[in-house]
């Protein structure tokens, strides 16, 4: 996987360039926050694998931030580690309660809180929770959200793969690829913030695939702007030269072969034309629709 992305929400300065020196030394990639509504906020614009969060806040306090993290569909399945000098029984139960993931209190040994943070992202991928790449719900996540829809009204899942990614992993390598995947994450994310729904939900399905479930009326306009935001932007992520020719070469069996810049192929359904009894139907027909929007592979 890339660099965890972890979120410390923290109101003292001192603790918080403390926790973010010592994690980016570990190879994290570290946020922080002063104010609850700062960490909702940042939160919302990149998903951290977890986040660190001190009851004691300025504005809101982290009950009430813990409380906003799990009410919301695209921000419930954060593990939350509650850091904080309350040391009294019933405030660790309250915490518990709103669904934080562990309590450490202050002062704390900063080995401790190191292997309960690596213990829990562990946890949240081994359960298939989020993907390690982009921090997207992914497996049992989506199957839950799958279930839950195929029981409503009013939805439409939208079925994204990026076309031509494993050309583009086989060129620039790994590392690059999974920067991708986190652009593609952050993109869903503000496009989905500014054109969707609060219950709206974003999930990567695995690799190159990745799903939004919304309602039947922001469908359409939220593909139209993904798919040109992503032709526009995905350009930043080649190099000069395969951007002055438009295309990347790749080695195949058969020798050089020209193969086009990334695209996003989209399949939308929805439930006002099509009955579901099972969710597998909603993924298979998810897929075929999004089949048919993929062009041809090879340049000229």
């Amino acid at each position: 996987m890339g660099r965890p992305r972890l979120m410390v929400v923290e109101d003292d300065i001192d603790i918080g360039n403390m926790l973010k020196i010592y994690f980016s030394g570990l190879e994290y990639d570290v946020e922080v926050a002063t104010r609850g509504s700062d960490a909702l906020e940042k939160t919302k614009k990149v998903l951290p694998h977890l986040i660190v969060l001190d009851i004691m806040l300025p504005d809101i306090d982290g009950y009430e931030v813990c409380r906003k993290l799990r009410t919301n569909t695209r921000t419930s399945h954060i593990p939350v580690i509650f850091l904080t000098q309350k040391d009294e029984r019933s405030d660790k139960l309250q915490g518990l309660e709103l669904g934080a993931d562990d309590y450490i209190t202050k002062p704390f040994d900063i080995e401790e809180l190191k292997l309960r943070v690596q213990g829990a992202i562990r946890r949240s991928e081994r359960e298939s929770l989020t993907d390690p790449r982009s921090g997207l719900p992914a497996g049992r996540l989506i199957e839950e959200q799958l279930r839950k829809i195929i029981r409503e009204q009013d939805w439409a899942l939208v079925d994204i793969r990026i076309n031509h990614f494993d050309p583009f992993r086989d060129v620039y390598g790994f590392v690059a690829s999974d920067d991708v995947l986190r652009f593609m994450a952050m993109m869903l994310s503000e496009i989905v913030d500014d054109l969707g729904t609060l219950t709206d939900f974003i999930g990567h399905a695995g690799g190159d695939n990745f799903i939004i479930i919304t309602t039947e009326k922001a469908a359409s306009s939220l593909s139209k702007v993904l798919k040109d935001r992503f032709a526009e932007e995905v350009q930043t992520h080649y190099n000069f030269i395969d951007r002055e020719q438009g295309y990347i070469v790749t080695e195949t069996p058969n020798g050089p072969e020209n193969m086009p810049f990334m695209t996003l192929a989209i399949g939308i359904i929805n439930s006002a034309e099509h009955d579901f009894a099972d969710i597998r139907e909603i993924t298979e027909m998810g897929a075929e629709t999004r089949r048919k929007d993929i062009p041809g592979e090879l340049v000229d």
